[in-house]
């Protein structure tokens, strides 16, 4: 018997809960923001009811958005209203329903699994009305409702899910084709599930799944190509379906036949798969429980997280097709920073390994296997990254002593996928994983291979396969050199997969996959007593301590201090109290400045501090509740003496530059110390106002250079702390202008990690005159830099331009880079910036430049919204374009629009432009092309274009044709007819000749800011008469 909701406690209708859980604070809101709406209602016939929500609405952003919320929260739970409450909602909103996408990703995000069943159903009606309607951002919701279609899973309410979002993409193709992330995101999500789909009951469902893919990857190949090589592994797992099939033949044997801009099968296996789709087959929920392990659960504790997750959505047969996803999001998206990966938290290799013990199928266990080394096959260290392909030696690595079972089906994998993934394309697999190992030892992932592949606990077979194949890793390491230390010091920081994981040691399991048992390392004799007695089950199995983090060593180093100097160090060495230390360091500060300091042992004492002060260059160095105090206390560490007493010296001061060459040699210990250098002189009171003098620091270390310093520590800065990085930026920005404006190589490192938060405060920060990050003279070519990058980068990377007052048409030249598949993330921001500026003619000219092309809708949907908004503007502007163009010699024309890469301007190009709008606004009541301006031009234009254009544009002569009909002058002596129509803008003016009309065109681009002749004026007036002015 279920309990009964407590007293004074009522469910709510919004979410499921149990009397034990606390009121739901979005919940509460949104009860609040619907009794607002009801209370403004009530009693009032329908008509009345709009008109007093419409008059609370513009009381403010506040009202504005209560009603908004109100309506969206009466829609989710009274379906007889929803109706109503749409339809009020699209006309009271005025933000363009952003407020309610913002509330929909948010339920998405963090509340769908609670939510009631009726509440779920409507949610899902909204998203299809906001598609319907074509509300901006409506893609985006779309994405997020379909991360929530969990894999390996057909319950009914995923089926339900799943075959309702597959609906609205099926219904609304045309929208969904607007969209290229949509298109691929769509495709990548269902080619997955249709793994999940194919029992007979569902074979409907799967066949839609089937014709939603098939007619996108061919209709639009290259929006889909973006996924990259993932692609090929999900069409690879459904090519047996005959569909699938013909389409996976086209792929390998005939690739034009998908786009012409397709080369092959090796073009798509050599390009990265994006974070954001190895993540969109993982509910919000999956991705969470999953980053906590990843982050905060230590090893050897994990036992009880694993099996929540296993009885929660591992525990079913179907559920063997999600392993591939979780191993794929592990080795792509989890990418832990150094210090989570030298600390005792659970690393990403135990996790993959747990995963491919719970395999109970051959062909999940053989594609988990193709998910771990998927990324290995076509490697390239330029454009992948180390943390790709780490879990995978890693897992090997770890299990060869506990469980060489393990490591050697993966071993035996890693050599048969060579010949067998792909036959003709064997010697580019080969080489891929011939990189991966190469990368692996120069990243120290592992320092040699040998012990791996040679391995006395391999089995014959194997180890001659190995040797065969990789001959090169299986020689014996030599012995360690002098110099070996000083190499690993030199790696850079982002690379440099810690050999502390070596720290984590895996053992035998008695019963389950990870428990808590303390683990006991075997020795060899046991293992060999144990081969004769019983067969080995092998498993993995935790250490109880994973880290133990070993005292700092300065033997090889203080001995080659002098006296005085070297028992300061070990007072350092022996202390633990901060204030002691600090009163120490301060001493030692004082012996370095000394005139009789020798300054050869600077070198070994930087090696000492370094080594001693390992300790206070991990974990977050900002403080949680940033306070004048927690400030000042996070800056109160030994290694901030140095800072404090470089401030508090002049630069003329012998003391300085000592203290300087300090601090360059223990940069070259711990490159960590340049970003704690900037953060101590923006958080210190002693530093205020002292931000140049890491300019100095920056001269005088190795580099000799701020430009390259700087970024340098930034980069350092970004893969530890975010969060400082984001408190770094202003101070940045404002004291080192010419080095961070000119170019977008900071802007790039901020966008790539920071979130919407982030993102918001910095615009904040902007928009307060805190912060500047473009100017002028370099935004272009930023924004330019900026079409490589990732979507979401690139998106913020505009939100913080718009933040800044910068005219548009600084950066409207952009426009000439912009193609319309390879760039939506550009087109759709300038699009929505356009549509708010009235049109110049520089505007104009660069819209018109876009090459024609019948998919890409940019052109005609900003001068339909200028036709609507300006239209007596927009056509004085087009009238100018059209008689200049039509005026200059057509072989200038040919050549100058062959000459350059970029879009150039051409007589057919913007008559090509004027006829998609004519088309697109024929069936509406617009009269744009009734103006007296267009059809001037088109009159002069028809007069002296060839036949050729004549036919192909008669439809938009015709309009100027119409036009003359009222004139009394035959058609064919109109250009020879004086010009003396008084309709004209400045009165009678004289005839001109084709001469003349060359020489004037460049006059006409200056009626633009002339007065435009009322449209009832426009009989009679004349082409030459209006060029002549």
């Amino acid at each position: 018997m279920e309990p009964s909701p407590a007293k004074g406690k009522p469910q709510g209708r919004l979410l499921v809960s149990t009397t034990l859980d606390a009121k739901d604070e979005l919940e509460e809101r949104l009860e609040r923001c619907v009794g607002i709406v009801t209370s403004l209602t009530n009693g009032l016939s329908e008509r009345e009811a709009n008109d007093a929500i419409t008059a609370n609405v513009c009381k403010g952003p506040q009202q504005h958005e209560e009603v908004c919320l109100g309506l969206f929260a009466l829609l989710l739970t009274e379906p007889p209203q929803a109706q109503r409450c749409y339809r009020d909602l699209t006309l009271v909103n005025r933000d363009g329903m952003n407020v309610i996408l913002i509330k929909i990703n948010q339920i998405l995000m963090e509340k769908f699994l609670k939510l009631q069943d009726v509440c779920r159903t409507q949610l899902v009606w909204l998203v299809r009305e906001l598609v319907k309607s074509g509300v901006i951002g409506a893609d985006g919701v779309l994405m997020t409702l379909m991360k929530q279609i969990a894999g390996g899973d057909i319950t009914s309410k995923n089926l339900w899910l799943a075959e309702n979002v597959l609906d609205i993409l099926l219904d609304q193709r045309e929208w969904v084709l607007k969209s290229g992330m949509l298109i691929a995101m769509s495709v990548y999500t269902y080619l997955r599930l249709i793994v999940d789909h194919g029992t007979p009951a569902l074979l409907v469902l799967r066949q839609k799944e089937v014709d939603l893919c098939i007619g996108l990857l061919r209709e639009k190949f290259m929006e889909c190509f973006i996924i990259g090589r993932d692609l090929v592994r999900l069409l690879q797992i459904v090519a047996r379906i005959p569909e699938m099939e013909l389409l996976w033949k086209d792929l390998l044997h005939n690739p034009q036949a998908l786009s012409p801009q397709f080369t092959g099968l090796l073009q798509l296996l050599t390009a990265r798969t994006s974070r954001k789709f190895l993540a969109c087959r993982l509910t919000p929920d999956m991705e969470t429980k999953l980053l906590f392990m990843t982050s905060r659960v230590r090893f050897g504790q994990q036992k009880r997280y694993q099996d929540w997750f296993q009885r929660q959505y591992l525990s079913t047969a179907e559920s063997q097709s999600l392993r591939c996803d979780l191993i794929r999001y592990i080795c792509g998206v989890v990418h832990p920073s150094n210090e989570v990966l030298s600390s005792d938290i659970l690393p990403r290799w135990a996790i993959i390994g747990w995963l491919l013990t719970t395999c109970t199928s051959n062909v999940a266990a053989s594609n988990a296997k193709l998910a771990l080394f998927y990324d290995w096959l076509f490697f390239s260290p330029e454009k992948d990254s180390i943390m790709n392909i780490e879990p995978a030696i890693l897992v090997m690595h770890h299990s060869m002593k506990p469980h060489p079972a393990i490591t050697a089906t993966l071993l035996d994998f890693m050599c048969r996928i060579i010949p067998h993934f792909f036959p003709p394309l064997e010697g580019q697999v080969r080489q891929g994983v011939f990189n991966s190992l190469t990368f692996i030892m120069e990243k120290r992932v592992l320092a040699h291979l040998a012990p791996l592949f040679d391995n006395p606990k391999l089995d014959r077979e194997l180890r001659s396969m190995l040797r065969e194949r990789f001959a090169e890793f299986c020689s014996s390491p030599s012995p360690p050199t002098e110099g070996r230390d000083e190499g690993a010091n030199e790696m850079k920081m982002e690379e440099s997969v810690s050999l502390e994981m070596d720290n984590h040691v895996l053992l035998d399991k008695e019963d389950g996959c990870y428990d808590n048992t303390e683990a006991a390392f075997s020795d060899d004799e046991e293992e060999v007593n144990n081969k004769g007695n019983k067969k080995r089950e092998f498993r993995f199995h935790p250490i109880k301590e994973a880290v133990i983090e070993e005292p700092a060593d300065i033997t090889p180093y203080v001995d080659q201090l002098d006296d005085t100097m070297k028992e300061k160090v070990l007072q350092l060495q022996k202390g633990s109290d901060t204030e002691a230390h600090c009163e120490v360091m301060q001493e030692i500060v004082d012996l370095v400045l000394e005139e009789d300091f020798d300054s050869e042992q600077m070198s070994t004492l930087a090696s000492c501090l370094a080594e001693l002060f390992k300790g206070h260059f991990r974990g977050d160095v900002l403080p949680d509740d940033i306070t004048e105090e927690s400030l000042e206390e996070s800056v109160c560490k030994p290694v901030c003496l140095v800072f404090r007493n470089l401030c508090q010296m002049q630069e003329d001061n012998s003391g300085f530059s000592v203290l300087l060459e300090m601090l360059a040699e223990l940069y070259q210990k711990q490159p960590k110390i340049g970003y704690h250098l900037l953060y101590y002189l923006r958080a210190s009171k002693a530093a205020m106002g002292k931000m140049s003098l890491y300019e100095s620091f920056a001269q005088a270390t190795a580099l000799g250079d701020l430009h390259t310093c700087l970024m340098m520590d930034m980069k350092a800065c970004q893969e530890d702390d975010i969060r400082l990085l984001c408190y770094l930026t202003p101070s940045i920005y404002t004291e080192f202008p010419d080095e961070t404006l000119r170019s977008g190589e900071l802007l790039n490192m901020i966008v790539a990690v920071i979130d919407s938060t982030q993102l918001q405060e910095l615009m904040c920060h902007v928009m307060i005159g805190n912060l500047v990050m473009f100017r002028k003279d370099s935004v272009l070519n930023i924004l330019i830099q900026s079409l490589e990058w990732e979507t979401f980068e690139q998106y913020s990377a505009w939100q913080l331009f718009l933040a800044h007052s910068i005219p548009l048409e600084t950066i409207i030249p952009i426009l000439q880079h912009l193609k319309y598949k390879e760039h939506p993330e550009a087109l759709s921001c300038l699009l929505l910036q356009l549509r708010r500026e009235k049109p110049s003619g520089e505007m104009v000219k660069m819209v018109l430049s876009r090459p024609c092309h019948p998919e890409d809708q940019f052109t005609t949907s900003i001068l339909r919204h200028w036709a609507a908004k300006h239209d007596d503007v927009l056509g004085e502007h087009i009238k100018a374009l059209l008689i200049k163009n039509n005026n200059m010699p057509r072989k200038r024309q040919s050549l100058r629009s062959s000459s350059s890469k970029l879009a150039q301007l051409t007589l057919e190009q913007i008559l090509e432009h004027m006829d998609n709008l004519r088309l697109n606004l024929s069936n509406t009541k617009n009269s744009f092309f009734t103006q007296t301006p267009i059809l001037q031009a088109l009159q002069h234009v028809q007069a002296s274009c060839d036949e050729a254009h004549k036919m192909r544009f008669s439809d938009l002569f015709s309009l100027a044709e119409e036009y003359e009909e009222p004139s009394s002058k035959p058609p064919k002596s109109r250009r020879k007819a004086p010009a003396s129509s008084p309709r004209s803008r400045k009165g009678t003016v004289t005839p001109v000749s084709n001469e003349e009309e060359s020489a004037s065109s460049s006059a006409s681009e200056e009626e633009d800011s002339k007065p435009k002749a009322p449209k009832r004026k426009r009989k009679g007036s004349s082409a030459v008469a209006s060029d002549s002015d």
